[in-house]
């Protein structure tokens, strides 16, 4: 290949149509946010706590996690961010929660 590539377009390889992985994954962002307003609070914090599971099931190293619930007008509401040591790790996260 030559230099002349612009490294900030997706590189097709000739034989397969396929991309560097490097290219969709770049561990850029490796955070995932949630938000939601549920009619309790215990509805709330178990939700958190679901989701607090899942990114221990996707982590490799320790997922930097925080959160806060707090009351709003229609309910409680639940603001949560993940951060993942990679961004593959923050995409399977994403996912298990589809």
């Amino acid at each position: 290949m030559t230099d002349s590539l612009n490294k900030c377009k997706a590189n097709e390889t000739p034989a397969c149509c396929c991309v560097d992985v490097g290219t969709i994954i770049d561990n850029e962002d490796c955070s995932a946010e949630y938000e939601n307003v549920f009619a309790t609070e215990s509805e709330a914090k178990s939700k958190l706590a679901s989701l607090t599971q899942a990114a221990k099931d996707v982590e490799t190293e320790p997922c930097e996690i925080s959160s806060s619930i707090d009351k709003v007008e229609n309910g409680f509401k639940l603001m949560a961010k993940f951060t993942f040591c990679c961004g593959a790790e923050c995409m399977i996260f994403q996912l298990k929660l589809r």
